[in-house]
């Protein structure tokens, strides 16, 4: 077949990938424009398009693609006999759905009608969800609301991180598409309609990466930066200075009377026995933090060059 193949993230490079590698006829790879990024603002190409150069294949970057009709013709033109989607970002026409033959087909990062939407794997871990998984399905107009093909459900660990699932999806999703492109070739592709309850998995927002310690209980904590590691981090301000906080867990028993001590305070800190925080609901050790203006490192390695004063709160 004829694939026309749309995404922009490395977890969609590695479907893109995969899909050329068992052979597919990729006629043409859809991603969104470079983006300047950093302090230099230097220009980053997006990982499906890094790919795509690489294997010399054609590549488009429409800034839009609803009501653009130039980048409508030239899909037409192209003739798809199938177009699949893995993390584009936009919701497509049903203009453009209409062309292939075969129908659009979307890699989705959660099992639906579970988290439908933007960020379904960070949604999975920031709301401490115990399994999580990918499901393909035939698109149509809505988000992510289509019938579904095929699913793989995965555990979702204790400790892991949005970027560690990130990744470990991106290859399991890889070869969910690769099965479910070869089912569609064969006649033989399942189609079950997603019950009519659904959950959202919205886009992040930078507010939601304020620790706010006198609200957030130590598991929802732990989860939070779980589930913003490594989009964003969470922080904390001690005396003016913002904090990114990276890794953290419950800390069990300490040597500390935490009686009327209020949320966000240090309990301890030191290089050796490391830093202790009083949450709303009992205390975490950090594991990973990054001061203002400098990079991440374990806890220990920073409290040997920074002075965190016990019994501050931390806003």
């Amino acid at each position: 077949m004829n694939i026309l193949f749309m995404g922009t993230p490395d977890f969609a490079k590695e479907s893109l990938e995969k899909l050329y590698n068992e052979g597919h006829n990729i006629i043409g790879v859809v991603t969104n424009p470079d983006k300047p990024k950093g302090r230099g603002m230097k220009i980053l190409l997006t990982p499906v398009k890094e790919f795509a150069l690489e294997k010399n294949l054609n590549i488009y970057q429409p800034l839009k693609i609803r009501n653009n009709e130039e980048f409508l013709q030239q899909i037409k033109q192209l003739n798809p006999d199938l177009i699949c989607v893995v993390a584009y970002g936009k919701i497509l026409p049903k203009e453009l759905l209409e062309i292939p033959k075969y129908g659009c087909v979307n890699l989705h990062g959660s099992i639906l009608p579970k988290y439908r939407g933007a960020a379904p794997i960070q949604w999975a871990v920031i709301n401490g969800e115990k399994t999580t998984g990918v499901t393909t399905i035939f698109m149509d107009e809505g988000m992510d609301s289509g019938d579904m093909i095929l699913t793989k459900e995965v555990e979702i660990g204790e400790d892991e991180t949005t970027g560690e699932l990130w990744n470990r999806l991106s290859k399991i999703g890889a070869d969910i598409l690769a099965e479910t492109v070869k089912l569609i070739e064969q006649g033989k592709a399942p189609r079950t309609k997603q019950p009519e309850e659904f959950t959202l998995a919205p886009m992040l927002n930078k507010e939601m990466s304020k620790i706010d310690w006198n609200n957030i209980e130590t598991d929802a904590l732990k989860n939070l930066v779980r589930g913003l590691n490594p989009i964003m981090g969470t922080y904390t301000t001690y005396k003016t200075k913002k904090i990114k906080i990276w890794k953290i867990e419950k800390a069990e028993e300490i040597d500390v009377n935490t009686n009327n001590v209020k949320p966000g305070t240090i309990l301890i800190s030191d290089a050796k026995k490391g830093l202790y925080i009083k949450t709303k609901d009992g205390v975490i050790k950090v594991l990973e933090i990054q001061g203002e203006n400098s990079r991440k490192m374990p806890i220990c390695d920073f409290l040997r060059g920074n002075k965190l004063e016990v019994n501050t709160i931390l806003e």
